[in-house]
């Protein structure tokens, strides 16, 4: 295939032009009324519609005791009640956080990354926190989400409540989930002002990256994107920091980036970058896989 094809074959497949619905998972407590602040200010900046998720499940029951199984019907009932509770509690919190846009609640007793997987069939966007030490019966993990919900995941980073994306940095890699993810991202990325796809490559493969983000780049331009190309080396070890490093600089506040991993079994198993991306955020990050 020669250079000329290839740049063909490499262009970006774009979609939305905005989000018009938002979808995020509410509980009770101060880290969800940051997550939804931060969501109902997008939803404001966007014109979007903020549909609040309440989910929760039973805690398994204990099964170390012997004897539990003849209490088994009182220790249902009694956890029931506290979910109830604490959905009712995720509902008034909500309501608060999320005045001065267009809202819709919805309520499951699910657990919360089941329940917003399906439920992201009514949304163009989810919004999510990094991984909290809450037991997954009451807390989504992001990382369950945006393997499976087939929705672009926007993760809240602690101590950040406005998304602005006046200067957006794409962590490019030439894969099917960073296509995706820049596909994605389109509505954050027409409406920023400075765009840097951004690429940590080894110095032998200096040349070949160049070539791959200048596509990127044309591409972008192509659809109105001010976009411009950036490639960097570090130690594999200092990627994620090389990343967050170009986005400070830069001003940037939100990454865009691809999703990489694979099940093992009950979990998923990541490689460093979207893990700490996913867990650790220090900026906005929106990831697709």
């Amino acid at each position: 295939m020669t250079k000329t094809m290839e740049r063909v074959a490499a262009d970006v497949v774009v979609h939305p032009d905005t989000y018009k619905t938002l979808l995020i998972h509410a509980e009770p407590g101060l880290a969800s009324s940051h997550r939804v602040e931060a969501a109902v200010r997008l939803a404001r900046d966007l014109d979007a519609r903020l549909v609040g998720l309440g989910a929760e499940a039973l805690e398994p029951m204990p099964a170390s005791d012997p004897f539990f199984g003849y209490g088994a019907g009182e220790w249902v009932a009694v956890m029931q009640e506290q979910v109830g509770k604490d959905l009712a509690a995720a509902e008034a919190a909500f309501r608060r956080d999320a005045t001065g846009v267009e809202i819709e609640w919805r309520v499951v007793q699910d657990y919360p990354h089941l329940a917003l997987t399906r439920l992201a069939r009514a949304a163009d966007l989810i919004v999510v926190g990094p991984r909290s030490q809450v037991s997954s019966t009451r807390a989504a993990d992001p990382a369950d989400v945006v393997m499976s919900a087939g929705r672009p995941v926007l993760v809240v980073p602690e101590g950040r409540h406005h998304l602005h994306a006046q200067a957006v940095v794409v962590a490019w890699k030439d894969t099917r989930e960073c296509r995706r993810a820049v596909a994605d991202a389109m509505p954050f990325l027409r409406r920023a002002e400075d765009v840097i796809v951004h690429t940590v490559s080894k110095p032998e493969h200096a040349d070949q990256a160049v070539f791959e983000i200048d596509d990127v780049v044309a591409n972008l331009k192509r659809h109105g994107v001010e976009a411009r190309s950036l490639v960097t080396s570090v130690a594999p070890e200092g990627v994620t920091g090389e990343i967050e490093r170009v986005a400070q600089l830069n001003n940037a506040d939100l990454i865009v980036c691809g999703a990489y991993g694979h099940s093992r079994v009950r979990e998923w198993a990541f490689g460093g970058v979207t893990d700490d991306l996913l867990h650790r955020p220090t900026f906005f990050v929106l990831m697709s896989h």
